[in-house]
């Protein structure tokens, strides 16, 4: 029997209302990078700690955790368009703080916190709301696909474009740039979504959050799912954590540092784009598992040492890796109940972002005793190790009662 054909990412544009998510999440993420660069300068102006500096950019990714458990039930518990909408207002306010004269530097550390735990809540429910969107099938993996594209993107654009206004104007300035892009988003969510009913009843919040995270976790396939959803992205950031070390040691300019900085972004959107075109649902669930094992290989050629242009090149050949989540995406959908799609896709980013976090944090703890070249390379030694473990557990959870409508990657 012949393989289903891909829906196409032309199909997923024709729909208007994605297009309007889309656009919302352009506006967005451009305004998310610019805050980001904006707060490191600003914080570093103000203090002089190279600490405090990278804290600012650290804090973006470990409130995820609290977020995405405590808050992951507001995805299910409310309709979708309020929340988007809402979490959008909030961030703008955030940011709106982040623009005020004078505000202690322990005050804009807490208001870039509001904005790292609201981020889950947010991406969660916007996973959710493209099933209503797009449906489960093709189009829907398409779309999730076209989301990611767009943050890959809108890394190398906002490094870019942030750098130019911070050329022009105080990081008040760009903040408040940033401010105007989630309150654009917002007015693009408002408008151009339709209004859609809860997908579970009140409650109470911190309760439900809770308990949706412990039925969540206690599903043998789901807790394999989102296992193998958090673990190779681990890997990928590693090498990107330590670039500036890396640079730093082999004499390399600052031109060098930004061309490595973008390497792992432009390998992803490379991939994921040619995946996402080329193939359709089953030839994306074939390539699953080999796409998540190679996260950690492209890191075991540090341990030679190699010139920058090789290390560009690693950097190129690991961002291909991000493909494995397009056929992640079709086998997770059908592993969650409709009732929790929404705190399930919001616990999955939360825990791609923390796993994220605390890697560079112990790649950056390692880097301090260890030469960085050797750290790198041990990082892709323990992926190596670590990754077909974590892939034989979906296995097999998949033989235990996996939806038979999905092939499980490698299998025809």
């Amino acid at each position: 029997m012949s393989s289903p054909r891909s829906a196409g990412y032309r199909s997923v544009f024709a729909v208007p209302e994605f297009r309007a998510v889309f656009a919302a999440h352009v506006l967005s993420m451009l305004g998310e990078v610019l805050g980001e660069i904006a707060l490191s300068v600003l914080v570093y102006r103000l203090t002089g700690s190279p600490l405090l500096s990278a804290l600012s950019l650290a804090l973006g990714l470990l409130p995820y955790a609290l977020g995405g458990i405590l808050l992951s039930g507001v995805a299910d518990r409310f309709p979708t368009r309020r929340v988007l909408v809402g979490c959008d207002l909030v961030c703008a306010t955030a940011a709106a703080g982040l623009v005020v004269p004078g505000m202690p530097v322990g005050a804009l550390l807490a208001l870039r916190c509001v904005l790292a735990a609201v981020a889950p809540v947010f991406t969660g429910t916007r996973a959710a709301t493209l099933t209503d969107i797009l449906g489960t099938g093709d189009r829907y993996v398409l779309g999730r696909s076209v989301i990611r594209l767009v943050s890959q993107s809108a890394q190398l654009a906002g490094f870019g474009i942030g750098g130019l206004l911070l050329l022009a104007v105080s990081p008040h300035g760009v903040l408040a740039v940033t401010t105007v892009t989630f309150l654009a988003s917002a007015t693009v969510l408002r408008l151009g979504t339709r209004t859609r009913p809860a997908r579970a009843a009140a409650g109470r919040l911190l309760g439900d959050s809770l308990a949706a995270t412990r039925r969540l976790l206690a599903d043998r396939r789901i807790r394999s799912l989102l296992i193998f959803a958090w673990v190779p992205p681990m890997f990928v950031v590693v090498g990107e954590a330590l670039l500036t070390p890396l640079v730093a040691g082999a004499h390399g300019s600052p031109a060098w540092l930004g061309l490595l900085m973008c390497g792992m972004p432009i390998g992803a959107v490379l991939g994921e784009t040619l995946a996402g075109a080329l193939l359709g649902p089953r030839g994306r669930a074939r390539l699953m598992a080999p796409a998540a094992l190679w996260a950690a290989v492209p890191s075991l050629a540090y341990a030679f040492g190699p010139p920058l242009w090789v290390c560009l090149g690693c950097q190129l050949a690991t961002g291909l890796a991000i493909t494995y989540s397009l056929g992640l995406d079709q086998r997770f959908l059908a592993a969650v109940p409709e009732s929790l799609r929404g705190s399930a896709l919001t616990l999955l980013t939360a825990g791609q972002m923390t796993a994220q976090g605390l890697a560079m944090t112990a790649a950056g703890a390692a880097a301090d005793v260890l030469p960085v070249p050797t750290v790198i390379a041990a990082g892709g030694v323990l992926g190596v190790l670590l990754l077909p473990f974590v892939l034989w557990q979906v296995r097999l959870a998949d033989r235990a009662g996996a939806d038979p409508r999905v092939p499980l990657a490698g299998h025809a």
